[in-house]
């Protein structure tokens, strides 16, 4: 399987492309509006990045988790696991 680094235009620097392909890690990176020679990534992969995304941010609406009110990593890993079974469940109640 190969390993592969989805991010934003952001990163899209030639730098950072090259340190990834060192390391062996296919780039998933839509090329920015000054790129001469665009590099087209497979957008169907980029798509994870969003769905990742989109994940991140409901969590973050719950505001345990935002604000990060524990003081060990464990618990706070804890509470984590929770929001994100909790996430996991309603999409199961909503199903038609």
């Amino acid at each position: 399987m190969t390993k592969a680094q989805r991010a934003d235009r952001s990163y899209d620097g030639d730098r950072f492309l090259e340190n990834l392909l060192m390391r062996g890690i296919l780039p998933i990176i839509p090329p920015r509006s000054i790129r001469k020679v665009p590099v087209h990534p497979d957008y169907r992969h980029y798509k994870d990045r969003n769905r990742v995304e989109r994940t991140f941010g409901k969590l973050k609406q719950q505001r345990y988790i935002s604000t990060r009110y524990e003081k060990t990593v464990l618990s706070f890993e804890s509470f984590l696991t929770l929001a994100a079974a909790h996430l996991w469940l309603e999409s199961f109640v909503n199903a038609v």
